[in-house]
């Protein structure tokens, strides 16, 4: 057996303590005959660092050196705990415990909780909504169930973080929390949840660490009882732990330093959670004799991937990128990396499923192909473009696109709308179908402008965007087409994409894939807005956003395909560019290439993906247009935002903010009086550029990107009389 085929199992536990040694490479077997003192793993993707660390256990427990039932391993999911158990059986060192912290520490808890504090132990809430609801309407505060979702994960953070409702502010604001709510309210919320959980003797999940980690503090006597029970411990994924599983681990451990962790900082991508790579990071620091250990020999991808990889990360800034790890592929040469810029989103995703129909053809099974996005609302393009080409396919840590809560409501809204027509008030001024769609889906949390922030709010309303921009695309295809008509093609789609598929082509978030690994990847939507997305706004997050293409990347054995589309929908501006990420990676790009959404395209080697002749036919062809420039600074303008206010977005504004403020009233007059949303009158960018111009004619006035002809003709003697300084009311003369 060679270290080429570390995954191979053995078929039958090794007859000694030195046969469980073959077949590792050299860095793997120092790991597994490090058996005492601190010991830190820093593996790349797809090094064997499971093997190593089983390996080591069973080299420890068929030696002789460590008793099975004295050590324990932690990881962070049951699946990875399963397989360590399993190869630890297969190794013949039966009887090690490989388990969560979770897990771990409720075995405790339960053991302990009669001697500890008496009674039996408090029942575990497994889901937290239903109680942060309660503890919402305790306070009269309105939550809807995105932002439940949000206020829960808020509690989650506080609580691994060892952040009590009282310092909840500021922990927030020093961490730079990315809030749902009002800060004070968040704190009041989770105070009276906590408050709640003890009214009714129940706890959640973290309280299972943190009645852990009370009990060991206080009770030295249950802390020898545990210590002298477990003397060994290894540490899994060490770069995701929290400040309350490093704490609970400190208390197993106590004064000894028997302990072996494993982990890349390069692969940190869940801080959201309160995960942190600074305890990896710092253990050389705490334990100055740690015996280190680099695992950089990647099994998993082919040299191509790997080079890939690490050009990815060698841009990288920050600690992690400190300590990142050139890996060295030892597989075969495979084929390269391949870049495709489509026109638009719908053609990237039928783009990748006629190369998915390809590679399935050619062989590749298609339980060994994976399409992964940055956010789960981007799942419906592709889910539809793999069943228009008949390629099963299932989803991975999500609900399919049609079966989600808010899609289900937003099409029942929709349906209704329909049905009722013409006595549907809110129909009353939309003019076309996208208008008829956004004044309904605006009833149920649509904006024109997305939420702050990146949870469940957030995930709805880029739902609800996704029905928006079909609705859009389907009156494109058919400028005849009623609501009705587009309620019926949801229908149609729902039932074609809830076919039962068993074995099919894995679709699934970036940060659902991590642990994962396909012959044949997708990375879709590499392109600046979403890789890295929009709300990354500091360079810690920035640098996340990169480690999780890196994750995406690494996920591959054989092809990795990477693509990004110039516009949202067919016949879209094509304001779009692709990611920084990819800048001095992809052909014809370079290192120093723009940042900002207006950076010209590099094109050179890159294939450029098309929808089928027909489509692109059916499209008007446009003439060439003179690029708009900022009125400030001279730059080439392409986001649609800069171009309404014909400046960048960072360039000094001269807008009259009474001017403004003005005009924002009588919008928001003007649409009571209308009964339809805001935006429908003229958005805020519209408005600012309003402002800034401060137009004094309808020659000048029509020049403003988001005025048009209807609307100057509707709105623009108000408008006009508003920047003249009049007070005009068009409601009260025509009464």
């Amino acid at each position: 057996m060679t270290p080429a085929t570390h995954s191979t199992l053995f078929p039958q536990a090794p007859d000694s303590a030195d046969a469980v040694l073959d077949g590792l490479d050299p860095e793997q077997r120092e790991v597994a005959t490090a058996l005492h003192g601190p010991v830190c793993v820093l593996a790349g993707a797809g090094t064997g660092k499971t093997r190593a660390i089983t390996h080591r256990i069973a080299y420890g427990v068929r030696a002789g050196i460590l008793q099975p039932s004295s050590v324990l391993a932690v990881t962070f999911t049951n699946r990875a705990a399963g397989e360590m158990r399993g190869r630890l059986r297969q190794l013949g060192a039966a009887g090690v415990q490989a388990r969560t912290f979770h897990s771990a520490a409720l075995r405790q808890l339960q053991y302990f909780w009669p001697k500890a504090v008496g009674g039996p132990l408090p029942r575990l809430v497994e889901r937290k909504i239903q109680l942060v609801a309660d503890a919402a309407a305790a306070c009269r505060i309105r939550l809807d169930r995105g932002e439940l979702r949000d206020v829960t994960a808020e509690i989650e953070w506080s609580k691994v973080t060892q952040t009590v409702p009282s310092d909840y502010l500021a922990a927030a604001a020093k961490a730079g929390r990315d809030v749902p709510r009002d800060p004070a309210e968040i704190s009041q919320l989770y105070a009276t949840y906590e408050d709640l959980k003890r009214e009714r003797s129940v706890i959640d999940f973290e309280d299972v660490l943190l009645l852990t980690v009370a009990i060991l503090q206080d009770r030295h006597d249950i802390a020898d009882h545990v210590r002298s029970q477990y003397q060994h411990f290894v540490v899994d994924e060490y770069q995701d732990v929290s400040p309350l599983q490093q704490r609970l681990l400190e208390l197993w451990l106590g004064d000894r330093d028997s302990l072996c962790v494993v982990g890349d900082a390069s692969q940190t991508i869940y801080s959201f959670t309160g995960a942190t790579p600074d305890h990896l990071l710092n253990f050389r620091t705490r334990h100055p004799g740690a015996t280190v250990v680099k695992l950089v020999r990647d099994y998993r991808s082919s040299p191509q991937i790997v080079h890939l990889a690490n050009g990815l990360l060698s841009h990288a800034r920050g600690r992690a990128a400190e300590h990142r790890l050139e890996l060295i592929s030892q597989r075969k040469p495979g084929p390269e990396p391949v870049y495709t810029e489509y026109l638009d989103e719908p053609a990237e995703a039928e783009g990748a499923a006629h190369r998915i129909r390809d590679l399935i053809a050619s062989g590749v099974p298609a339980s060994e192909i994976a399409v992964l996005f940055r956010t789960n609302s981007q799942s419906e393009t592709y889910e539809q473009a793999l069943a228009d080409a008949g390629v099963p396919y299932q989803l991975r840590g999500a609900e399919r696109f049609f079966e989600r809560t808010e899609v289900r409501e937003a099409g029942a809204a929709l349906r209704g709308a329909a049905r009722f027509g013409a006595n549907d008030t809110l129909l009353d001024d939309a003019v076309d179908l996208p208008s008829q769609v956004r004044a309904v889906l605006s009833t149920k949390g649509w904006t024109t402008q997305p939420p702050a922030g990146s949870g469940a709010v957030r995930e709805r309303w880029e739902s609800l965007a996704a029905l928006v921009r079909l609705a859009e695309d389907f009156a494109r295809a058919q400028p005849s087409a009623t609501l009705g008509d587009l309620v019926a093609e949801l229908d149609e789609r729902a039932a074609a994409q809830h076919a039962p598929t068993v074995e099919g082509v894995t679709l699934a978030s970036l940060h659902a894939a991590k642990g994962l690994e396909w012959d044949a990847v997708f990375v879709v939507g590499v392109a600046e807005g979403m890789m890295p997305i929009t709300y990354a706004k500091t360079d810690e997050q920035i640098e996340e956003e990169r480690r999780l293409l890196y994750v995406g990347v690494t996920r591959a054995r054989q092809h990795v395909f990477l693509s990004w589309a110039l516009a949202r929908s067919p016949g879209g501006r094509p304001n779009r560019r692709p990611s920084r990420f990819l800048d001095g990676l992809r052909p014809g790009s370079s290192t120093t290439a723009p940042r900002g959404p207006g950076a010209p395209v590099g094109a050179g080697g890159i294939e450029h993906g098309s929808r089928n002749i027909a489509t692109t036919a059916a499209r008007p062809r446009r003439g060439p247009r003179t690029p708009a420039r900022c009125r400030v600074c001279g730059r080439t303008l392409t986001d649609a935002g800069e171009m309404k206010l014909m400046r960048c977005e960072d360039c000094p504004s001269d807008m009259d903010e009474g001017l403004y403020e003005r005009l924002r009233d009588w919008r928001a007059d003007e649409a009571r009086q209308l009964g339809q949303p805001a935006f429908c009158i003229f958005t805020d960018k519209t408005l600012m550029a309003i402002a800034e111009a401060a137009p004094d004619g309808e020659a000048e006035l029509a020049r403003i990107p988001g005025v048009g002809v209807r609307k100057l003709n509707r709105f623009g003697a108000d408008v006009l009389a508003i920047c003249a300084g009049e007070t005009r009311d068009s409601h009260d003369e025509e009464g």
